[in-house]
């Protein structure tokens, strides 16, 4: 596709006010993506972090982040959990401000620490792909960062923004540490990925938000509903799910982990090797969490909503 075109489609059919206005709206990305880059990676991480750990507390979002603790950690006591969750807020805040200076985060910086970087190498080496699976841990771009400096060819999932001029700095901000392979999730994505697939190209993709149309599996005692694309690759492509994550240590830097792949049997009953594989994926996370709570983005309204209004009965409520 040409530089450009997915932008050019993207602005198709809108009014010149709703362009004008994403046009602001990029000017002010970038007048961000630029102060971050002026202030330095450290400075910028503080920044972001002091922010978030202020404001979001005092937000409307808030609330969906102690309900998360409440489900995930009913024993902990009230008074830890909000301790947690500011302390998560600030986590949010330096990975949102470091994404602007994600080039500055690479396995070359000396900040990353790389456990398993045996298996990343056999992978490229292999000609063979997988598929990459984790969750949205501490800094998660840093992933991207690793699998990149490895020289595994892999596509790069991403959601892409509402406004087409923004997303288009996103994506060159992710090209400055690597990421030159993207697939937008839903649409032409997931073409992209199985042609990807195809060609020998591994993905990587997040497993751990909500999916109402996915299997039924467990997290942290909990139903959720988890998508079944990572599950259905590996089987289409009779490769491995290849976990890896990501914890944030002190002084901005991080511990990248490539774990034991997950081999996801195929048995002749599709649909039980689907929810099987699905369930394995939602396990390592919830293992990662349990691992490193503050490192989880817990913003995201994870479980389904019978789940929620069962907190929220009034002997639920009286329990906390």
């Amino acid at each position: 596709m040409p530089r450009g075109a997915g932008t050019d489609r993207a602005t198709e059919g809108r009014s010149w006010r709703q362009d004008v206005i994403w046009r602001i709206e990029a000017v002010a990305f970038a007048g961000f993506i630029g102060l971050m880059r002026l202030l330095g990676l450290e400075r910028a991480s503080a920044l972001g972090g002091a922010l978030l750990r202020t404001l979001g507390p005092v937000t409307g979002t808030h609330r969906t982040v102690t309900r998360n603790l409440r489900i995930a950690f009913p024993d902990m006591d009230a008074g830890a959990r909000e301790a947690l969750a500011r302390d998560a807020w600030e986590q949010t805040g330096r990975s949102f401000a470091e994404t602007a200076v994600m080039d500055q985060l690479t396995p070359a910086s000396g900040r990353i620490e790389i456990v398993g970087a045996e298996r990343l190498a056999a992978i490229r080496d292999s000609g063979r792909p997988v598929v990459f699976v984790s969750g949205h841990l501490a800094n998660f771009e840093v992933m991207a960062a690793c699998i990149m400096a490895a020289g595994v060819k892999c596509q790069i999932t991403y959601r892409p923004t509402n406004n087409p001029y923004v997303d288009r700095q996103v994506r060159a901000a992710r090209a400055r540490y690597g990421v030159q392979l993207f697939a937008p999730k839903g649409g032409d994505g997931a073409r992209e990925l199985l042609a990807g697939l195809g060609r020998g190209e591994s993905v990587a993709l997040m497993n751990d938000q909500k999916f109402n149309e996915g299997p039924e599996v467990t997290f942290f005692d909990q139903p959720v509903n988890a998508a079944p694309g990572p599950t259905r690759l590996a089987l289409r492509f009779g490769t491995v799910l290849q976990p890896v994550s990501v914890v944030r240590l002190p002084g901005v830097r991080f511990r990248f982990v490539v774990h034991d792949p997950i081999e996801v049997a195929s048995t002749g009953d599709r649909p039980a090797d689907i929810v099987r594989g699905v369930q394995a994926v939602t396990r390592f996370v919830e293992d990662r969490v349990r691992e490193h709570p503050v490192d989880w983005f817990w913003v995201h309204k994870r479980w389904p909503d019978r789940v929620y209004a069962a907190l929220d009965a009034p002997s639920a409520a009286g329990s906390t």
